[in-house]
């Protein structure tokens, strides 16, 4: 397959690209807004010409875009509705490009994320996640050509904890919401939001 992972320089995109990379028949195209290949989710216009540009594509995988965290009562709204934009419109957009683009019975994986948080701060995060799983259920409805369209709701990740010096033991390892993606790229699943680390997720 020759796949495009969107956000190929982030935590997930690298360790999903090298997993691609390490698996037999795989051509992995790593795009990004600051690398050989651009892309930016936020961009319609950039969107547009990627899938002008790279020509046939069995594989699109998106895992660039993500908000911040920013309270509901205190946050400018620059910072608060931070996301939008890219996660959830841009996300959107990539799909009705695939949906031209993609090869015949070809694969797209777009990212949310857990929509229920115990912590202040990500409210909008929470909007924005439970608006892509409703659209792709929905959306894989409509995909034309036999186009697979899933979704990977990872939460926090192991690593990115560790990272801002909180405990990994709280989040999802990497690997783990890697094989999520694999999973649904080569397989037949349509329509279907996976979270990693849940017990449906192992079994799926």
């Amino acid at each position: 397959m020759r796949i495009v992972i969107i956000g190929a320089t982030g935590t997930i995109g690298s360790a999903l690209a090298g997993a691609l990379e390490a698996r037999p028949g795989h051509e992995v195209i790593r795009a990004s807004r600051s690398g050989p290949v651009k892309v930016d989710l936020a961009d319609p216009d950039s969107i547009d010409a990627l899938f002008a540009t790279l020509g046939p594509v069995d594989a699109v995988v998106a895992v660039a875009a993500s908000g911040t965290i920013a309270r509901v009562d205190t946050s400018s709204d620059a910072d608060y509705f931070t996301g939008l934009d890219a996660k959830l419109l841009g996300q959107i957009h990539l799909t009705r490009c695939a949906a031209r683009h993609l090869a015949d019975g070809g694969s797209l994986t777009l990212t949310g994320g857990i929509s229920q948080f115990t912590e202040p701060g990500l409210t909008f995060a929470a909007v924005v996640n439970a608006g892509l799983d409703g659209f792709v259920p929905a959306a894989a409805q409509e995909m034309p050509r036999g186009i697979r369209l899933n979704a990977v709701s990872p939460g926090w990740i192991s690593e990115t904890l560790q990272a801002m010096g909180r405990d990994g033991a709280a989040g999802t390892p990497v690997a783990e919401v890697v094989r999520a993606y694999v999973g649904l790229i080569e397989g037949t699943d349509r329509g279907r939001v996976v979270e990693p680390g849940t017990p449906a997720a192992r079994q799926g």
